[in-house]
C-alpha cells in the first residue's frame, strides 16, 4: 500500500474528527459518499444516505451535549487494495452530556472507502459496543483497551 493512501486516508478521518469536535455537522459530513450506508450507535439499525438528512441527525446529537464532544479513532488499522480501503480500531469519545453528565467511552468502530477519481469517499461506517452478557441487553459501554496497539496484553 502506498504512504500516501495511507496518509490521505488518514487525513481524511481526522479532519472528520475535528469537525466532530467542533459540532461542525457539514465537515463531518463532507467525506460520506452519497450512497453511504451506516451501522451506527444510536437507531435504526441501518441508515442510507449522506446529506442533509444525516447532517440533521448529527447536529440533533450535538445539541445532546454540554460542550465539545470528541470521537477519536486509536491507532488505526488502515488496509488499502486498490480502490478500496478499511480502517479499523478502536475509538474513544469524550464529552459531558446534558441529561447524563460525563461520558468516557470506547467502542469499535469499522470504515470502508472507496476511491472514485482520485477522491477517498466513505461508503460504510460500523460503530458497535459489546452487549452485557447478563441478559440485560444493555451495551457495555464502560469498557477500556486491555491492550497496547500492537495487541500485547
Amino acid at each position: 500500500m502506498p504512504d500516501t493512501d495511507r496518509r490521505d486516508i488518514l487525513a481524511l478521518l481526522r479532519a472528520q474528527e475535528d469537525a466532530v469536535a467542533r459540532g461542525d455537522a457539514a465537515g463531518v459530513v463532507a467525506p460520506l459518499s452519497s450512497n453511504l450506508v451506516t451501522y451506527d450507535l444510536p437507531p435504526p439499525l441501518e441508515y442510507r444516505g449522506a446529506g442533509a438528512p444525516y447532517a440533521k441527525g448529527l447536529e440533533q446529537w450535538f445539541a445532546t451535549w454540554n460542550g465539545p464532544v470528541t470521537v477519536k479513532l486509536s491507532d488505526p488499522t488502515v488496509v488499502v487494495e486498490g480502490d478500496l480501503a478499511v480502517v479499523f480500531g478502536l475509538s474513544r469519545m469524550r464529552g459531558y452530556k446534558k441529561e447524563g453528565g460525563p461520558f468516557d467511552g470506547w467502542n469499535r468502530r469499522t470504515i470502508v472507502l472507496s476511491r472514485t477519481e482520485g477522491t477517498w469517499r466513505i461508503i460504510h461506517e460500523h460503530s458497535s459496543y459489546p452487549l452485557e452478557m447478563d441478559g440485560s441487553g444493555r451495551a457495555a459501554t464502560n469498557l477500556q483497551p486491555q491492550h497496547d496497539a500492537r495487541g500485547t496484553p
